[in-house]
């Protein structure tokens, strides 16, 4: 799990307001996780204008086009949670969790983080999370 969610990369009281900013909160973790080059999280910012990231059950997952690929040095993810929740085109976006996965490693993380935001219980454990550690214990099926 380690490899692919450190703990360096949650944030459990995000600052960004905005769709916009949520996305270079999460973007930029994944920067400083040396997962992704910096024109990846432009690539994320380009996807959203194609598809909305939103999933539902307050969870955006953020990512790069397939064009941006080659940006990714490895699979990573991030979490940032949000007090206020952000308007993602409507939509209240309570957890934000920024993807890069190398090669088709982005379906099996996908598939990951659904099975985790199913269930209503952890949902809950995870907006009473009150340390990386305790979000790492939830998502630690979260894998590649």
């Amino acid at each position: 799990m380690a490899e692919v969610l450190s703990a360096e990369a949650i944030v459990l009281g995000g600052s960004a307001t905005t769709r916009d900013e949520a996305i270079d909160e999460a973007g930029r973790l994944l920067v400083a996780a040396g997962a992704v080059e910096e024109s990846y999280v432009a690539a994320m910012h380009e996807r959203e204008t194609s598809v909305s990231t939103f999933m539902g059950n307050g969870l955006a997952i953020p990512h790069g086009t397939n064009e941006a690929k080659s940006a990714i040095r490895h699979t990573a993810i991030t979490f940032v949670r949000y007090a206020d929740p952000i308007d993602w085109k409507g939509q209240p976006a309570e957890f934000v969790v920024g993807i890069a996965g190398a090669g088709d490693d982005h379906l099996t993380v996908l598939q990951s983080l659904a099975m985790v935001f199913m269930e209503d219980d952890q949902i809950a454990r995870l907006r009473a999370a009150s340390s990386a550690d305790d979000v790492l214990a939830i998502l630690g099926d979260v894998q590649v």
